[in-house]
């Protein structure tokens, strides 16, 4: 079985796919405890001042695998298997680039907006469905990047976005051609970890008080635990899967 992550490191920094590029980088539970034990170790380890998350394929992850996560809602279960993932990527006192390659949508574009810093490849979209399957997904983490009313219209609609109007409207820092975007990731990446490591650390402490609020991200989670194996989710969430089934079959 293949690697769910592979981690190259250079000079201080840790360069981290997501490799499931089969399932777009859906997210099940083998993959988001990889990307949490990854996270965890190397936010332990003092040789690492800057960690690129990316992913391998078209994607850099499409959020939940659909149907691990509907087997478990159906059968009461929570479903929320990358959740894992993105509260461990959201902790961490090391910063974290994502390298956006491809669309960002559901659980990977929150994933994405957990992480401090965001490149995208010219061909990056992302969006956030959860209202369109009876959840609540990136509310809590996207009025801070984009303002609140900019945060409303993405969510409350669930459109897609691309990298074009990401970068217009703040969402990503930057679009490179997709060629570039690992360079320009790790360019980024080797001049935050030349800079001192503790004030570095210090520096995206200080911003992330600033700008988080803690209510809003308690109140997202609890929203999800109400939402979650409701029948208006389990109903939404079931012809979503039958949708991106279709999709792939065709593809």
């Amino acid at each position: 079985m293949a690697e769910m992550v592979t981690c190259k490191t250079r000079d201080g920094v840790a360069f981290v796919r997501m490799n499931r590029p089969e399932k777009h980088n859906a997210f099940h539970r083998e993959l988001s405890t990889a990307i949490a034990d990854s996270m965890q170790r190397l936010d332990a380890d003092a040789a690492i001042h800057c960690i690129v998350l990316t992913g391998s394929g078209k994607a850099f992850s499409a959020g939940a695998d659909m149907t691990e996560a509907l087997a478990s809602v159906e059968s009461g279960g929570r479903g929320d298997g990358m959740a894992q993932a993105v509260v461990k990527v959201a902790s961490l006192g090391t910063p974290i680039i994502a390298a956006v390659n491809g669309y960002a949508f559901g659980g990977g574009a929150a994933l994405a907006v957990s992480c401090d810093i965001r490149l995208a490849s010219e061909r990056a979209s992302f969006r956030f469905p959860g209202v369109n399957y009876g959840l609540v997904v990136g509310g809590s983490q996207l009025p801070r990047i984009v303002g609140a009313p900019k945060a409303k219209e993405l969510i409350l609609t669930a459109r897609v976005v691309e990298a074009d109007e990401a970068e217009r409207i703040g969402l990503v820092n930057q679009v490179v051609p997709h060629e570039s975007l690992d360079e320009a990731a790790w360019d980024m990446a080797l001049e935050i970890a030349k800079q001192s490591p503790s004030a570095v650390r210090w520096s995206k402490a200080v911003i992330d008080a600033a700008t988080t609020v803690e209510k809003g991200g308690q109140l997202e989670a609890e929203s999800n635990r109400v939402l979650r194996g409701s029948d208006d989710h389990v109903s939404r969430f079931r012809e979503a899967t039958n949708r991106v089934a279709a999709r792939d079959d065709n593809a």
